[in-house]
């Protein structure tokens, strides 16, 4: 029997619940980069453990599912610590669920369990979201009563720690009862939404800008998820960040950092970290024409945003966008050196950044002289 074999006749012991905190766990580790022999193998069969038996993500029978279901837009598969006001880490929810029903309402959770599980069965639809919405209420007010008292949040940060070593996980609670608090004013904000944006242009920057100007004012603290919902909308999620460029005096930074819905800019370095992950992960798994793939819509992001925001490089923003290409670069390089010298590698072709053509280039100097005569007509007219 090999070491894989033995762990998994060891886990076989624990709990379905507690086994589905430990792919959280695995997931977690890999995406943060942490090199573990034999989580891939141990990884793969409590998926299809869960996949069989209905445990953690079942998509019919797990009261769970149903508790969670305002929120499954919001979720995200990428690494928890990149997970921004927005976005909630999908490997967060098993443990969250853990901690409500061992330790924040423990009876209710029971109750609901119990009450769900009849429901579902019958497929009684209208009377499962009526149960689910009302148990969503006790959590929320429950969290609301724990996070307001001077000793709760270390309380809860201590409890999670049995369910997870990802400290970012409390952060995902926080979020978690932000969404469940503005639920129904998110219900109708993503009902408002194409089912498919194509092309971010102009009229359909303006229409997003007004609908989110009256959900801000209505809810405030539903904006950051309402911004994930229309990046995902989007054919190319990047384009989320024009809702602040747009509205900017200006692209120097300064002024699209003091623009309505900035956040949008951490968000696409968000996308181009998680990429930055999947690249990594792809290499690693020698998937070289997936990793290509990967490679070149990160340098089409990086090229998008120099583009659109000027100066970027004397701040915080542009530290975090060199320091995410400077990391991917020690990658790609890593894997182009395990080739000779004279054998070409796919990921170092100058063709994976297209906009290093002549034609792209110029498209780019006539873009930064259109925004100068801009800023120029705009400081003789203010």
């Amino acid at each position: 029997m090999g070491p894989v074999d033995r762990i998994w006749e060891f886990l076989q012991r624990l709990s379905p619940l507690t086994r589905s905190c430990l792919l959280s766990e695995l997931e977690r580790l890999e995406l943060s980069g942490v090199e573990m022999p034999g989580s891939a193998d141990l990884q793969a069969r409590l998926r299809a453990e869960i996949r069989n038996n209905g445990v953690g993500g079942h998509r019919t029978i797990n009261p769970s599912r149903y508790f969670f279901m305002p929120v499954e837009q919001l979720l995200i598969d990428g690494s928890p610590e990149h997970a921004n006001e927005g976005r909630i880490a999908r490997g967060s929810l098993t443990p969250i669920w853990e901690w409500i029903s061992r330790d924040l309402l423990p009876t209710m959770a029971r109750d609901y369990n119990a009450q769900m599980k009849d429901l579902i069965a019958a497929d009684k639809q209208r009377e499962i979201r009526q149960a689910a919405s009302a148990f969503q209420t006790k959590v929320t007010k429950s969290l609301e009563g724990t996070l307001a008292r001077a000793d709760g949040i270390e309380q809860v940060r201590t409890k999670l720690k049995a369910y997870t070593a990802s400290p970012s996980v409390f952060d995902d609670v926080v979020k978690l009862m932000k969404a469940l608090r503005a639920r129904e004013e998110l219900t109708k904000f993503a009902d408002s939404l194409p089912d498919r944006i194509a092309e971010f242009d102009d009229p359909q920057v303006k229409k997003m800008a007004l609908l989110l100007d009256g959900l801000r004012k209505k809810e405030p603290e539903a904006v950051p998820f309402a911004l994930t919902l229309v990046a995902k909308r989007l054919k190319e999620p990047w384009q989320v960040m024009r809702l602040a460029t747009k509205a900017a005096r200006s692209k120097n930074v300064a002024d699209v950092i003091s623009a309505p819905y900035a956040a949008t800019v951490p968000m696409v370095l968000d996308q181009l970290e998680d990429k930055r992950l999947a690249l990594r992960i792809a290499l690693k798994n020698n998937r070289v024409v997936t990793a290509k793939e990967i490679l070149t819509s990160i340098y089409d992001i990086e090229y998008a945003i120099q583009v659109r925001i000027d100066r970027i490089e004397e701040s915080e923003w542009g530290n975090r966008l060199n320091a995410i290409m400077t990391n991917t670069d020690r990658m790609v390089q890593a894997e182009i050196k395990r080739f000779p010298d004279e054998v070409g590698h796919v990921l170092g072709s100058n063709r994976l950044r297209s906009h290093r053509s002549l034609g792209d280039r110029l498209t780019y100097f006539a873009w930064k002289g259109r925004d100068a005569i801009k800023t120029a007509l705009r400081s003789a007219t203010g």
